[in-house]
C-alpha cells in the first residue's frame, strides 16, 4: 500500500534570538569572539577588528540603523592594509557570507572559533513553557521545522540546551521534522555570477535571506519548487530582513521584535509579536489550544499581533 503525500505546510522557525530572548546576550558573546577572529586570522588592529565587525554587525541586527555607503577603508597604517572594509558587506545578511566573499576565510575554521567558542552553557537552560509551547502544535496540521543562518552544530547544540531534545544526522527530533542550516562545509568557490552585472557568488554557500535560502528550505522540507507551495510555508524569525524576503516569496511571515527592541516603521511581514507566546494569536490553526478557533486575517487591531 503507498502512502498518501503529506500536503501539511511547513512551520519555519529561526533558532538564534528566535526560541530563546535577545536579554541572554549571546550576540555579544559572539562579538567578543569575531573581533577576536579578525585580529589573529585578518591581522587587523583590535579598532580595524571592531570597525569590521561593527559594520558587519549593524547590517544583520535590524535594531540599528542602514549602513552609509561607501564605507570607510581600514587604517593606512594597518599591517595588511590591503584587506580593507568591503561595501558590499551591506547586500549580505549574515557577516560570514562576505567574509568568505572578500577575505576568503575558511568557514569551518571561523565556526570553530566563533560559533561553536560559545560558551552557551553558561546562559541557556532547559526552558520548560517554550517545550510547552511547541508540544502544543499539532503536527497532524503542520510539519515545524528549523531555519537558521548558524551551522548544524550551532544548532543542535541550542535546541539540546534549551531541553528540546536532540537532533539526529537529518536534524529530526522529539519537536521538530528537520533543520535547515547554512552549509559552511559546502565548496566556497568564488565565481563571477550569471546576472550580467558582474556580482559573485559563492558555490555552495547560501543563507538567508537569499531566495535560493528559502528554496532550499522549501526543498528540504519536502515542499519542493512547484507552483502554489510557497503559500504552504510559514516562518517566524527575529530578522526583519528574512521576514520580508519570505514575504515576497509569498510566505506568511511573523516578525518577532521583542519587548524592549524598537518596531519598525513599516512592518516587515503580515504579522508582528513581542513574545514567541503569542505566535497562537496569529496561527491558531496550527495550535491544540486553539482547536476551532479561525484563521487569523491579519485585520486584528489588538496591538500585539503586530496589526499596528
Amino acid at each position: 500500500m503507498t502512502s498518501s503525500p503529506d500536503t501539511r505546510p511547513i512551520l519555519f522557525l529561526d533558532i538564534d534570538n528566535t526560541l530563546y530572548s535577545k536579554s541572554h546576550k549571546v550576540h555579544e558573546m559572539m562579538g567578543v569572539l569575531i573581533d577576536k577572529y579578525f585580529t589573529s586570522h585578518l591581522s587587523l588592529s583590535q579598532a580595524d577588528a571592531t570597525h569590521l565587525h561593527t559594520h558587519c554587525k549593524s547590517f544583520i541586527d535590524q535594531s540599528l540603523p542602514p549602513i552609509p555607503l561607501p564605507l570607510p577603508t581600514l587604517n593606512p597604517s594597518t599591517s595588511q592594509a590591503n584587506h580593507r572594509i568591503h561595501p558590499d558587506y551591506t547586500q549580505y545578511g549574515l557577516a560570514i557570507e562576505g567574509l568568505v566573499r572578500h577575505h576568503h576565510i575558511d568557514p569551518l575554521e571561523y565556526n570553530a572559533q566563533v560559533d561553536d567558542a560559545l560558551p552557551l552553557e553558561t546562559v541557556l537552560r532547559p526552558d520548560a513553557n517554550l517545550r510547552a509551547l511547541l508540544a502544543d502544535i499539532d503536527r497532524t496540521k503542520v510539519k515545524v521545522w528549523l531555519f537558521t543562518n548558524a551551522y548544524v552544530n550551532h544548532a543542535r547544540k541550542v535546541v539540546r540546551l534549551l531541553g528540546l531534545g536532540e537532533l539526529d544526522a537529518d536534524g529530526k527530533g522529539e519537536l521538530f521534522e528537520g533543520l535547515t542550516y547554512c552549509d559552511y562545509g559546502a565548496a566556497t568557490e568564488v565565481v563571477e555570477g550569471t546576472d550580467g552585472k558582474g556580482e559573485k557568488e559563492i558555490r555552495g554557500f547560501v543563507c538567508k535571506p537569499h531566495r535560493r535560502m528559502f528554496e532550499k528550505a522549501m526543498v528540504e522540507a519536502g515542499l519542493g519548487l512547484g507552483e502554489g507551495v510557497a503559500e504552504r510555508c510559514f516562518f517566524v524569525d527575529d530578522s526583519a530582513l528574512n521576514c520580508r524576503a519570505a514575504a515576497a516569496l509569498k510566505w506568511t511571515a511573523v516578525h518577532l521584535v521583542e519587548s524592549d527592541e524598537p518596531a519598525p516603521e513599516q512592518k516587515a511581514s503580515q504579522f508582528q509579536i513581542r513574545t514567541l507566546y503569542e505566535l497562537p494569536d496569529c496561527l491558531p490553526q496550527f495550535f491544540k489550544s486553539r482547536s476551532g478557533a479561525k484563521k487569523h486575517t491579519g485585520h486584528s487591531t489588538n496591538g500585539t499581533n503586530g496589526m499596528t
